[in-house]
């Protein structure tokens, strides 16, 4: 399994990203990060008296066409810190973990992190609005796609602000999945075979 390179996803909430990801971590054996990277970031900046929940919520303080980064003044005792502090802190730790070898990581904006480095396969997983209308009532605890398209909002307003690129857009990534109409297990095995092929390696 070392041959694989480290793997990327971003994905509109709803798309089944997170499933998608669970999938391929245990079809190749590779570790999957999200939430432990913003502990293993608080941890670095010494915070150690938030939820997670509003850990979480450092992502979402970057106000739309704002010029300035934003100070985290809503939390406990931490007036100093900074959401432009967490995005940094997770992205050394996402490089850091990268260098042990493959893994995936699911958000936390690591195909940003991780432009420099050579053996990285950055996905978006994306899906039609119908798909995510039915898998926000089902799965997403009845979410309206009104709702879920805001949160898809603050993900790119985040993701915007602090790389300098536009998320979701195709030349970012190195491929862009469709999950609306294929299972997504059949999904993950064609991403392996495309991923393996295209990486040279042999299965």
């Amino acid at each position: 399994m070392s041959d694989y390179p480290v793997i990327t996803i971003s994905r509109q909430y709803g798309a089944g990203g997170r499933e998608l990801a669970g999938i391929l971590a245990e079809k190749l054996g590779l570790k999957l990060y999200d939430r432990q990277i913003v502990h293993i970031a608080a941890a670095k900046l010494g915070i150690d008296d938030l939820s997670e929940e509003e850990l979480l919520e450092m992502e979402n303080k970057v106000k739309p066409l704002s010029m300035s980064f934003i100070p985290f003044h809503s939390f406990g005792t931490h007036m100093g810190e900074s959401s432009q502090g967490m995005f940094m802190s997770e992205s050394a730790a996402i490089r850091k973990i990268a260098k042990d070898g493959p893994c995936i990581f699911l958000g936390r904006s690591a195909d940003y992190a991780l432009r420099k480095y050579d053996n990285v396969f950055s996905i978006f997983v994306c899906a039609d609005d119908a798909y995510r209308e039915a898998r926000g009532k089902t799965v997403y605890d009845g979410k309206s796609l009104k709702e879920l398209d805001r949160e898809d909002a603050k993900r790119a307003r985040y993701y915007n602000y602090y790389t300098g690129r536009t998320w979701g857009e195709g030349k970012n990534y190195d491929i862009v999945v469709n999950t609306s109409h294929d299972s997504l297990e059949a999904i993950a095995d064609g991403l392996i075979a495309y991923i393996c092929k295209v990486k040279g390696i042999q299965q």
